[in-house]
């Protein structure tokens, strides 16, 4: 992955994204030869000359000020995430490209505790790169499928979505699922660019999905904080269930997501179903990726 390319990837397609009249700009002639707002455009939206944005967008955001993104952002109607993708491209124009490998020790038992006591509701705790690194008993029953190898000493959501041929089924959501697996893998590469892990998981997506490789063309990125999502569970069949996302503070770059369903639902009845599911196959469950023994590596 190249700082610059993405910076100017990103850019390009937010401006492709928007209108003279969405930007409140009015729009000269019926025939224009580049979708959405033009340089120049967004240059007069931003404040700055045509040149400084036109280097602006080719990818030096190393010398921007705050004040210039804020203006850009501005210009491209930009919204939380792609606000904060845009600041954490620039942090990572200023910085020297190193590749490096962020290693993680175990996790606390405090924080496996908390996860094994939420008994009623599924919940996991991932890194950036989507890889599982601990789960609670509900959690490991609800994404058992992707769990079906214990020799795999970290299961990842994005590689079983993409490259497992069972990932496809599981996911009943398709298109929603894979924009936000994508956007969520974007995010993190803003973030942190020269992650060693986070370029090979992206490297071999890209080469071996096509439908990855589509979406993360798009540079679309995303915060990931609430929302509902579908499954379709081998023992419990389609289940829909509410997600929230929280970001661990003493664990930088750790979220823990806890599902529920509301009573006297559907899905709340497929979820009892599932916990019944889980004492009866308990033993059958494998146990190198939850919350028994040591949580793996990130």
């Amino acid at each position: 992955m190249s700082t610059e390319s993405d910076i100017r990837e990103f850019l390009a397609s937010r401006r492709a994204k928007i209108t003279p009249q969405q930007a409140g700009l009015p729009a000269y002639g019926g025939n224009r030869r580049v979708p959405g707002l033009r340089r120049e455009e967004v240059a007069l939206l931003a404040g700055v000359s045509i040149d400084y944005y036109v280097r602006l967008e080719r990818g030096h955001l190393a010398g921007a000020s705050e004040e210039v993104l804020d203006a850009v952002a501005n210009a491209l109607k930009l919204d939380d995430a792609e606000r904060a993708h845009l600041y954490d491209l620039a942090r990572a124009a200023r910085r020297p490209a190193r590749r490096t490998k962020r290693s993680r020790g175990p996790l606390p038992d405090s924080i496996l505790r908390v996860l094994n006591s939420m008994t009623d509701s599924p919940a996991f705790i991932r890194n950036g790169r989507l890889d599982i690194l601990a789960t609670n008993g509900l959690g490991r029953a609800l994404y058992s499928p992707i769990f079906r190898d214990p020799t795999t000493p970290t299961a990842n959501i994005a590689r079983f979505q993409f490259l497992d041929p069972h990932g496809h089924d599981f996911f009943p959501d398709w298109e929603e699922s894979l924009n936000t697996t994508v956007s969520l893998l974007r995010t993190e590469a803003g973030r942190a660019p020269h992650d060693g892990e986070l370029t090979g998981l992206i490297g071999e997506l890209v080469t071996r999905s096509d439908e990855f490789r589509t979406a993360w063309a798009k540079h679309n990125v995303r915060l990931h904080r609430t929302g509902r999502k579908s499954f379709r569970h081998p023992a419990v069949g389609v289940i829909t269930l509410d997600f929230d996302a929280m970001e661990l503070p003493a664990q930088p770059g750790l979220t823990l997501t806890a599902y529920n369903a509301a009573p006297n639902t559907p899905d709340y009845d497929a979820l009892q179903l599932l916990a019944n599911w889980a004492v009866t196959h308990d033993r059958l469950l494998p146990t190198s990726h939850g919350i028994r023994g040591t949580a793996p590596h990130s």
